[in-house]
């Protein structure tokens, strides 16, 4: 009995020191961070500038890993079912996390706050509505008019079903009272390819993603998706002041982990994230880009922050009329 006695308590002994010896020397090899859209969106655009500062600081490489599919279904199941050590953490934006437990419901292999824990938010932030500069209107009156002449003829692009840029758009059809058809797309590249060849009509995405084609004269912007302009662009109207203030979205993003992470990489992991928010390149490109810091939302106020949002997509998504078909 005494071997036994203490042969028990060297084993519990052991388990009990493994995570905390896991976590002191965390990070020890690369990091996997999945992104659950295609590359060149501002999804894969925001993690590569924010995981390179993650990668100064810890010392070990933060790869992207764009896994795009069913509005970011893809890429999130995968992290759900990942080994819970900290090596693969998951982009965890507004359509996968908010949007997509009521476009999908019933639907999902995942629950966002059973099988994650969130580690810490990014940012926040409005988009633009964008169109070919040879579409027949010029500002958002005139393609709300013209989208009432011809219901459904309008096509629309976004990343994928229940994304921020899909349900700005179906937010704008139910204020408007007019009909588009989407095409949702698994990559960024693509779906701006189509918007300037005059596949799509209008897209609506973060300034990020579209101000170097603006710049270039192969968009226009027409439209913020928010109530004031954006700073970066002070000469397109915000959606609010042209009277469409219920149609006012904004997309968001945070960072999680697999469900039973040890909560002292999870610490850790936060304080990586944290340091990284306030790194030069991170802020400047935030500026640039209309994206409000969320840094002050650890992981304890994410996951109240991701229960409200959740709640608040419901009725957007239910109001819409939006589907996941």
């Amino acid at each position: 009995m005494t071997y036994l006695a203490i042969l028990t308590a060297l084993i519990t002994s052991i388990a009990v020191a493994a995570p905390a010896a896991a976590a002191e020397d965390y990070p020890n090899r690369a990091i996997t961070w999945v992104v659950p859209f295609g590359a060149g969106g501002v999804t894969d655009n925001t993690a590569r500038i924010v995981a390179k500062a993650m990668s100064k600081i810890t010392g070990q490489p933060v790869l992207v890993d764009n896994r795009p599919g069913a509005g970011g279904i893809v890429g999130t199941e995968y992290v759900a079912s990942s080994k819970p050590d900290g090596y693969t953490i998951l982009y965890a934006s507004s359509g996968p996390m908010a949007v997509n437990p009521t476009l999908y419901k019933g639907k999902l292999t995942y629950d966002p706050l059973k099988s994650f824990t969130p580690v810490q938010a990014l940012s926040q932030a409005n988009m633009l509505i964008v169109v070919n500069p040879d579409a027949p209107f010029k500002t958002l009156p005139e393609l709300i008019e013209f989208a009432k002449k011809n219901p459904g003829k309008l096509n629309f692009g976004s990343p994928g079903q229940g994304t921020a840029q899909h349900l700005s758009a179906e937010l704008l059809q139910a204020e408007a009272g007019i009909k588009m058809t989407h095409v949702p797309y698994k990559t960024g590249a693509t779906q701006m390819t189509d918007l300037m060849s005059g596949v799509l009509d209008l897209s609506i995405e973060y300034p990020a993603v579209v101000r170097p084609y603006i710049e270039a004269g192969k968009m226009r912007a027409i439209a913020m998706t928010g109530a004031k302009r954006f700073k970066g662009f002070p000469d397109v109207p915000s959606i609010a002041e042209l009277g469409y203030s219920n149609a006012q979205n904004a997309g968001w993003s945070t960072i999680a982990v697999p469900a039973g992470t040890p909560p002292d990489i999870v610490k850790k992991l936060a304080s990586v994230v944290w340091e990284a928010l306030k790194d030069p390149s991170v802020v400047q490109y935030y500026d640039a880009n209309d994206n409000m810091p969320l840094g002050d939302l650890g992981s304890d106020k994410t996951r109240d922050f991701i229960a409200k949002e959740t709640e608040k997509f419901r009725t957007v998504v239910e109001r819409s009329g939006a589907t996941a078909e």
